[in-house]
């Protein structure tokens, strides 16, 4: 399985917002009107799905970058009062 490093993440979204920034730079002003008419039509059509699913994004790169998340978990449910059968079927033993 193929994992990164958060740095390594971080790295790839700069490298990222590099190139899309040098991108929009070399783009002259009728492009860049152009391009923002239809962002506009865009983010006007989905910003009820961009706003409702923002925090689950926020929890997704939250939990993709912080590991100790999970070992919060598993010590949690670990010491929830929920009988051993049904730990040991959702494998929290």
């Amino acid at each position: 399985m193929d994992s990164q490093t958060a740095a390594d993440k971080n790295s790839i979204i700069n490298k990222f917002n590099t190139t899309l920034q040098s991108f929009w730079g070399n783009l002259n002003e009728n492009q860049q009107s152009i391009l923002k008419k239809i962002w506009s039509i865009l983010t006007y059509k989905w910003q009820w799905q961009i706003i409702l699913n923002a925090p689950f994004l926020v929890f997704w790169i939250l939990d993709q970058t912080i590991p100790a998340v999970h070992s919060f978990d598993m010590k949690l449910i670990s010491s929830l009062p929920i009988p051993m059968i049904i730990k040991t079927y959702f494998g929290f033993s």
